[in-house]
């Protein structure tokens, strides 16, 4: 009982932390850099699949419902913006990377929970971009979505996968942390 409470409130946290992680951001035309990316990383390396997607989910859902936590506030006509599948694709990501944190076989754990955070970045890129595309109607060429959904972000991506990695292997060794995870 204790541990799912804790599991509870830190799925709770996460969704917080996601949410003020839109806040911090650069605004770069249609799509804002933002450190939304970091904290769904630290779901997963830190919560496992299933509480890191809970948090991701959680933080989607309130805002759908109206809560303004997205970077341009709140509300079902989010479905409409050509980045919603960002936001929905941070759910699969935090699964990924909780999944991938445990089971990759490399030994040096920042570069396995990198690897799992990289894969699970290629998760999110595989729901956005195409929502990218189909929503804006072929305003954008598939080149253009390419460059200007992904690859101007990758750079930056990069070092919120490194700081993610690093600051995810110093927490998980602390045994509080683990004692909750879902690993199922």
């Amino acid at each position: 009982m204790k541990h799912t409470l804790k599991l509870m409130l830190l799925t709770a946290l996460f969704a917080a932390l996601t949410a003020v992680g839109a806040f911090i951001r650069i605004p770069l035309g249609t799509i804002s850099f933002t450190v939304q990316i970091f904290f769904t990383c630290m779901a997963g390396i830190l919560l496992g699949p299933y509480a890191g997607a809970a948090s991701q989910a959680v933080y989607v859902l309130l805002g759908l419902l109206g809560v303004p936590i997205f970077t341009e506030g709140g509300g079902l006509m989010y479905f409409a913006k050509p980045t919603f599948g960002f936001l929905l694709g941070m759910i699969p990501m935090a699964f990924v990377i909780g999944l991938l944190a445990d089971r990759l076989p490399v030994k040096n754990v920042p570069l396995r929970l990198g690897l799992a955070c990289a894969i699970g970045l290629a998760v999110l890129y595989a729901v956005g971009l195409p929502y990218i595309y189909f929503s804006l109607g072929g305003a954008w060429s598939i080149g253009k979505t390419l460059v200007s959904g992904c690859l101007i972000f990758l750079p930056f991506d990069a070092l919120k996968i490194v700081c993610a990695s690093i600051l995810g292997e110093k927490l998980r060794n602390n045994p509080s942390i683990l004692a909750f995870r879902s690993k199922r």
